[in-house]
């Protein structure tokens, strides 16, 4: 992927995307980091990933399901970048780095507390050289008595109020699927990042600090249960399974924690994810009764008001359960979403990969690599009608070095030789 096709070439046929000409240096690895600079790709940003020449990002050897290529876990994290391998702690790393940086709108960074800042690049040094560059760093926690705990994903979750209200009530904390903590801070930051850069260009002309905490964006994922932990000074939390035994919110299983009940409920042929997910709103309780064949319940005594079903909620949802269970998920679905029912079946990964309708939307997108061949990646949630994502393959290790160096940094071919020679690139 080259500077000219990123920056937009309408005569060959590349119109500007929505982040054109904007230059991200990606000093990230994992997860988190590169979930945010993946975003700002997909949306026309320019993101060069910084690599040690020495193996570069650690997750292209995690979890491979194949020997000698980039794992699953690297290239579905770093498509639409360029790779340039660099030991910024060398001299002429340095050297590198810095008209790298001079020619950068943001940076971002997620290492380990005081890395960056032993290397003359911490925010107030690179603040000084470079005043219009917005410094973003993924962080575990903020300033306080964590902030210089390491975090991983389940760790998030653990302090950031996920764990504690996730799971059975009668079994342990439980970490959520979903990756809130790391690509949930990605996002997080992605979102922060774009207002530094409107900030700069519209009022201050200068960048600024952007810091993203995990815990905090695991905590502002969970605003519901700071909701309901504050209503518990009212009573009982009616909507849940069961009450607080120690003050604080409950785990509360498949309870939909809003404003109307919800079950996730069993269907034929009885399989680990052969369920549909209801929410029973009080306008569809006479239409689901009808649709089940029991017309009797709806002015019955015990479920006629919507007051009198939250009271005895096990038992609702048990009778819903009885009809659900005698069909499919999808012809469940079928039948209620045609009623205004809401509900929706339980995807599980395989249904996900191969549904058509994510498909093609390019929520589940098709990918050729040099070295894999084809893969699937989950595509942009960001759909903007005159920016759409064209998606290329995460680069190989140092992959766009030379180019970088010779094409757009200035570099001759004694220059690269030497930086060769040195170990710094």
């Amino acid at each position: 992927m080259t500077l000219a096709t990123i920056e937009g070439d309408p005569v060959n046929g590349h119109p500007p995307k929505a982040l054109s000409g904007v230059r991200v240096i990606d000093m990230t690895h994992v997860q988190s980091g590169p979930s945010c600079t993946q975003l700002l790709a997909w949306l026309g940003a320019d993101v060069i990933k910084i690599e040690s020449p020495n193996g570069g990002d650690v997750t292209r050897v995690q979890l491979r399901d194949r020997p000698d290529v980039d794992s699953l876990y690297f290239t579905m994290l770093n498509s639409n970048k360029r790779s340039l391998t660099l030991n910024f702690k060398s001299s002429g790393g340095k050297q590198v780095l810095d008209r790298l940086l001079s020619t950068a709108d943001v940076l971002v960074e997620n290492f380990g507390p005081g890395v960056l800042e032993r290397n003359d690049l911490g925010w107030e040094e690179l603040h000084a050289r470079y005043p219009r560059l917005v410094y973003a760093s993924v962080k575990g926690f903020g300033p306080g008595q964590f902030e210089d705990a390491k975090a991983y994903e389940p760790i998030a979750q653990a302090m950031g109020g996920s764990m504690s209200t996730t799971g059975d009530p009668a079994g342990p904390p439980t970490v959520t699927g979903a990756q809130i903590g790391d690509s949930g801070t990605g996002v997080h930051l992605a979102a922060a990042i774009l207002a530094a850069l409107i900030q700069r260009d519209r009022h201050t002309g200068t960048g600024q600090r952007v810091v993203c905490a995990m815990q905090d964006s695991v905590l502002n994922l969970c605003r519901v249960k700071l909701r309901d932990q504050q209503r518990l000074g009212a009573g009982p939390l009616a909507e849940y399974p069961v009450q607080s035994e120690d003050g604080a919110v409950p785990r509360s299983a498949n309870a939909s924690g809003g404003g109307h009940p919800g079950s996730a409920l069993r269907c034929a042929p009885g399989g680990p994810n052969d369920y549909v997910y209801l929410i029973l709103r009080p306008t569809e309780w006479a239409i689901l009764c009808k649709e089940m064949g029991r017309e009797e319940l709806v002015d019955h005594p015990d479920y006629a008001t919507a007051e009198r079903r939250v009271d005895r909620l096990d038992d609702v949802f048990s009778l819903i359960e009885r009809w659900t269970s005698s069909m499919t998920k999808w012809e469940v679905y079928e039948r209620l979403n045609g009623l205004g029912v809401p509900c929706g079946p339980v995807f599980d990964t395989r249904e996900l990969l191969s549904d058509r309708s994510l498909r093609d939307r390019g929520l589940i997108a098709q990918v050729d690599h040099p070295q894999r061949g084809t893969y699937f990646t989950v595509g942009c949630p960001l759909q903007l009608s005159d920016s759409p994502v064209e998606y290329s393959p995460a680069p190989l290790l140092g992959q766009h070095t030379r180019e970088l160096l010779a094409d757009e940094l200035g570099f001759d071919a004694e220059g690269i030789a030497a930086l060769e020679a040195e170990g710094a690139i």
